[in-house]
């Protein structure tokens, strides 16, 4: 069977160079599953591969959206499962690499079925997050839905959004869609691979990546973005902090420590998913030989 070596991990990990890494090895190419990354406009901010890294080996997905577009995970599991039938009629393994842990799992494993959402239901649930905030989001769900207010991160804006779209959409909890008979059937093997750091290098990598960020023009690109600020892609760290400071209710130097600090909620906050969601190898990304050996091994496997 066809493999997918997909390589997940928090912010900052180093994904983009393990998976060019191992791509080059295996002649192989590499699929984005980063939610952000699909966006030509948003470049610094999401920490996109560079243009070297882009001619290393072939990418996809990356730059493939507009911001003035809407792209759905939905949309990306049905794009990425065409792009991968095409890709393995030439290929025996493709590479997989993302920080979104949904859509992650949407390739591998499929997503559960939900209602669609109308205009005035997302208008609603709009209105009150900016009325309350996200202490409304949680309290809302909480009493709309106790059994997934206790599954979900309650510090995630968007997931505590979509929850309560459902909830209010269907009149049944959000909890009571989900498909719990198992993966889906692929046609191909899903071979995960977490890259792990001890915690405090990960967060002096991740500070180290801001302050490139900003010496690299994060501030401009912001300030580019500012008319799409409403757009859900842009509901994110480092870019919502400068917005703040283009308001005028913090700092420059405030802002940069908000990214920062952000940055590193949000890296736990992908370590508890990727804790709780798949079947991971851990390795050290600076073991490339250990990662080569186990990839290897997985190959000969049936």
């Amino acid at each position: 069977m066809k493999k997918l070596i997909v390589i997940g991990g928090p912010t900052a990990s180093g994904k983009t160079a393990i998976a060019i890494r191992l791509a080059k090895w295996l002649g192989s190419e590499i699929l984005s599953a980063d939610s952000r990354q699909f966006y030509r406009e948003m470049t610094i901010g999401t920490a996109k591969p560079s243009e070297e890294e882009l001619q290393a080996v072939p990418h996809h997905f990356i730059n493939s959206q507009s911001i003035q577009d809407g792209y759905s995970v939905g949309a990306f599991e049905k794009d990425a499962l065409a792009l991968l039938e095409r890709l393995f009629q030439r290929l025996d393994v493709v590479i997989m690499t993302g920080g979104s842990g949904l859509y992650i799992k949407a390739v591998c494993e499929g997503l559960d079925s939900f209602p669609d959402i109308s205009a005035s239901t997302r208008h609603k649930v709009e209105a009150g997050e900016k009325a309350g905030g996200l202490e409304w989001l949680q309290v809302t769900l909480q009493q709309l839905d106790p059994l997934q207010f206790e599954r979900i991160d309650r510090y995630n804006p968007a997931r505590l959004r979509r929850a309560i779209e459902v909830c209010m959409e269907s009149g049944k909890p959000y909890s009571a869609f989900l498909d719990h008979s198992g993966r889906r059937s692929r046609f191909f093997e899903s071979v995960y691979l977490l890259l792990d750091w001890p915690r405090q290098e990960l967060y002096q990598r991740i500070d180290q990546r801001v302050d490139q960020m900003i010496a690299s023009g994060l501030e401009e690109e912001a300030q580019a973005l500012l008319p799409y600020r409403n757009h859900p892609a842009l509901k994110t760290v480092g870019y919502e902090e400068f917005f703040d400071f283009f308001d005028g209710k913090v700092t420059k130097t405030e802002a940069v420590d908000k990214i920062k600090q952000h940055t590193r909620n949000y890296a736990k906050r992908q370590i508890t998913w990727f804790n709780k969601h798949g079947d991971w190898k851990r390795f050290s990304p600076n073991d490339f030989q250990s990662i080569q050996d186990f990839v290897s091994q997985r190959l000969r496997s049936v």
